[in-house]
């Protein structure tokens, strides 16, 4: 059974920082492209972040550019979030998704709450 399970969610203040961890279990982790999504109240789930299966390459949403950092551990099954200067609008639940094909995620974990405060 695969199992995406995130963790690291909270309360911060604006400017803050936040690490968010996926731990995926059944699945060959090291095969897969994985990426950060995120749903803010009353939007539709947004891209934020992935790290590709084979080549190490990251790419970011642009409002998330230079403030985020996605990075895996192959070896533990675990791909991490970092956030710093984090925004308000940074606000949302946080789900980290797993895809075998380009833009195919076919697994979620159920997502963990980032409340940014100013």
């Amino acid at each position: 059974q695969v199992q995406l399970v995130e963790s690291g969610g909270g309360l911060v203040q604006a400017g803050g920082s936040l690490r968010l961890s996926c731990v995926g279990n059944g699945i060959i982790f090291r095969s897969y492209t994985m990426a950060w999504f995120r749903q803010a109240p009353g939007k539709e789930r947004e891209f934020v972040a992935d790290s590709s299966r084979s080549s190490g390459i990251t790419v970011y949403a642009d409002s998330v550019k230079g403030r985020f950092v996605i990075s895996r551990d192959n070896a533990k099954n675990t791909v991490h979030l970092e956030m710093n200067n984090l925004k308000p609008e940074d606000t949302a639940v946080y789900y980290c998704a797993a895809a075998l094909r380009a833009a195919s995620y076919a697994y979620w974990g159920q997502g963990t709450q980032v409340t940014v405060s100013s």
